[in-house]
This record gives C-alpha cells, sequence and structure tokens, in this order.
C-alpha cells in the first residue's frame, strides 16, 4: 500500500475466459431481445403522442384563471397565471420556515470514497491479467459509503448511518387563480433555488452537532475548515410561487389528464407561454425522446450482439494479435446486424401509421443485406486461372 492507493494483480486462464464469453450469450440474447421490444414500443409510443398532441392542439380552448365557466367542464382548457400558496412550509429540526410550494432539506455527510480503475491485458496462450488500483479520498456525498466492503477497510472507516435524513415538504394546495394544481402538476412546478440562511435563527446543536452557518449551507461539526469523516453539510432548496402555464382537461375546481384514444394529455410550463407554443414544445420533446430511446435500443443491440459473437474473439485469444482481428471483425459484424434488425424494427413499427418513411427504411435495410451479401462473395471469389506457358520454339 503506497498512500491513499494500492493495486492489486488478478489472473484468468483461456478457459475461463471462454467458459465465461459462452454465458455472455445468453445475457447477449437477452439484451437484443429487449432491445427489439422497447424499439417497436417506441415508435408506437411516437405515433401514439404525436396523435395525441395533434388533437390537444386541434380542441384546446383559452381560458383566464379569474372564475370557472361550468360549460367549460371536461374540455381540454389552456390557462396561464402566477401561483399562490396559503401559509408557509417548515423544517422543524432547523425552525426554518418559508412561504413556499416546496421546501427541500438536503443533506451530505464527510466520508471515506473508494474508486477503482482496472486496466486488463491479453497474454499469449489467452488469459489476461487485470491490475485494478483502488484509490481513497474523503468527500462530501449525500449516499451512505458502506467502508466495510472497500478492499481496505481498516484505515477507511465510515459511520454505520448518516444521523440526519434527508426530507421534502410539500404545500398542502398551490392555486392558479380560482383553480387548485392537481399532485401532479404542483410535482413538475419550479425551478428550485438554493435558500439563503443570513440572518434566520437556528439551533445551536442538532443531532449532537453544532450548527454553523457557511455561505448557502449548514455545517454540522467543529472545525468547518478542516472537516472530519462523520461532519455533515445540510443546504435547503425551494420552489417558490411563480408564472405557471396549464393545458389540461378542466375538472370541476382543478385539472385533470384528457383521455383520448391514443394516450392522456396534460403540459405544464413553468413560464407565461400560449397553447400554440405550449403544443410545440410538447412536440419537440417527443421528438427527442423518440431519439433518444431508439439510440438506447440500437446501442442494447449492438451490444448483444457483441455479447453473442464474443465466443469467437475469445476462441482466438490464444494468440492476442488474432484477437484483435477476429474482434475488429465481430464488432463490424454486429453493426451490420443491428442496423439491419434494429431499422427493420422501426420500419415494420411504422408499417401502418408511416408507410412511406417504412418502405424507406426496409429500402437501406436491403442495401445493407446486398453490400453484406457482395462482401461475402467477394471474400470467397476464386482466382481465374492462369493460362498455361505457350510450349518452347
Amino acid at each position: 500500500m503506497r498512500g491513499d492507493s494500492f493495486s492489486t494483480t488478478t489472473q484468468q486462464s483461456w478457459g475461463s475466459r471462454l467458459m465465461q464469453s459462452l454465458g455472455g450469450v445468453l445475457v447477449g440474447g437477452a439484451l437484443g431481445i429487449g432491445a427489439v421490444v422497447l424499439l417497436f414500443w417506441n415508435e408506437g409510443r411516437a405515433v401514439d403522442r404525436a396523435d395525441t398532441l395533434a388533437l390537444g392542439a386541434e380542441r384546446v380552448i383559452d381560458i383566464t384563471a379569474d372564475h370557472i365557466d361550468a360549460s367549460h367542464e371536461g374540455a381540454l382548457v389552456h390557462v396561464s397565471g402566477i401561483t399562490t400558496v396559503n401559509g408557509s412550509l417548515r423544517d422543524p429540526l432547523f425552525g426554518i420556515e418559508q412561504a413556499a410550494v416546496r421546501l427541500r432539506r438536503q443533506v451530505e455527510m464527510y466520508q471515506w470514497v473508494e474508486e477503482r480503475e482496472s486496466k486488463t491485458r491479453e497474454k499469449l496462450g489467452g488469459g489476461t491479467e487485470t491490475v485494478t488500483t483502488y484509490r481513497y479520498e474523503k468527500k462530501w456525498t449525500d449516499r451512505l459509503q458502506d467502508s466495510g466492503n472497500f478492499q481496505e477497510s481498516s484505515s477507511h472507516r465510515n459511520p454505520q448511518s448518516i444521523p440526519l435524513e434527508a426530507a421534502d415538504w410539500t404545500a398542502d394546495a398551490v392555486h392558479l387563480g380560482v383553480f387548485r394544481l392537481n399532485p401532479a402538476q404542483i410535482a413538475e412546478l419550479g425551478p428550485s433555488q438554493t435558500l439563503a440562511l443570513a440572518g434566520l435563527s437556528l439551533p445551536g446543536q442538532v443531532v449532537d452537532k453544532p450548527v454553523i452557518t457557511r455561505g448557502d449551507h449548514l455545517f454540522l461539526g467543529k472545525t468547518p475548515d478542516e472537516p472530519r469523516v462523520g461532519d455533515l453539510r445540510v443546504r435547503f432548496d425551494w420552489v417558490a410561487p411563480g408564472e405557471v402555464s396549464v393545458v389540461a382537461a378542466q375538472h370541476g375546481d382543478s385539472f385533470a389528464p384528457l383521455i383520448t384514444p391514443t394516450g392522456e394529455l396534460a403540459l405544464l410550463e413553468n413560464a407565461l407561454v400560449s397553447a400554440e407554443a405550449m403544443f410545440a414544445s410538447a412536440k419537440s420533446s417527443n421528438t427527442m425522446r423518440t431519439w433518444l430511446l431508439r439510440g438506447v435500443g440500437l446501442l442494447l443491440l449492438f451490444i448483444g450482439w457483441k455479447l453473442v459473437l464474443n465466443p469467437l474473439r475469445t476462441f482466438a485469444a490464444v494468440v492476442p494479435i488474432f484477437a484483435r482481428i477476429v474482434g475488429f471483425g465481430t464488432g463490424m459484424v454486429a453493426m451490420a446486424l443491428t442496423l439491419v434488425i434494429g431499422l427493420s424494427t422501426i420500419a415494420l413499427a411504422w408499417m401502418v401509421a408511416r408507410p412511406l418513411l417504412s418502405l424507406a427504411l426496409l429500402a437501406v435495410v436491403v442495401a445493407t443485406l446486398l453490400w453484406l451479401i457482395r462482401g461475402r462473395n467477394a471474400g470467397h471469389a476464386t482466382p481465374s486461372a492462369v493460362p498455361p506457358p505457350p510450349p518452347p520454339a
């Protein structure tokens, strides 16, 4: 051991690697199936969401927040205004009180944190050697670090629990004019901001630790400039009443999602914006989410194929240079199979809703297959026969 870091070296035989890679085939197959399901579901979700937003944009009605019109009951409405709350939220432990939509106590403890870095190299014969370096550093973190699981725990001990829990308080009622926001809408309100602690009356001690104000947080311990393992740091965030715009079905003096044949519709923006702008933002979010899930699905599919093909690379690892060559080849095959299966899945999912896009994607799939077949045939082509030399004169 050297300072607060040390290294260990482990060996793995070629046979053990081969058995492990064969087990990875099952994991890869499961990942591939899950990826196909995710891709197919995502395309259906994207179409349904787009149809829901299109229907909502046609039906939405602009209303004001100063009175309730019973004729709009159940209709999709758009309303903007300033939220208000009754009373204040209070942290009973610290005595902090604030007129807020939400008040949150965040707690961090000064602890030992273990970080590890591993480097693996392949050896002649197919085995591997892995060098793992463990580093230990004291950091502020809001999650308990179990030092009992450290590689070197005897000199890096943390408390067994964080003595002060994080807490969250939410206003019982948040109003938008004469309307009440429902719990799901209240949860979307923001943004949160750090509560200023200057000038507040605070207790002298909490959980048997002195309370010292340090800028925007409270330090619970004796020496804030030189914290010790087990010291605490507390910060308060809050969401103030403010501007909000809502699109939802009017439900009495509150709101509820509009139920449509393709899904539920309820939108909220923490600003004064028009219904048109809210639907444009929702459409953009739907597009971004669709592409994000496509990327995740294709990545999972690629990883799955890599795991399925990995035994070939491991088998060739007896000579490391062969392993790199085979690894490159299996990577290219995995990429091609990912594109073929992934794009086919997306195309089939869009067949009913977007047939032209579906046909375009299928064309890309066919082109990829032709490229693969042509490359395979080129690799197996035999050289033409060389005519024998003419007889000597």
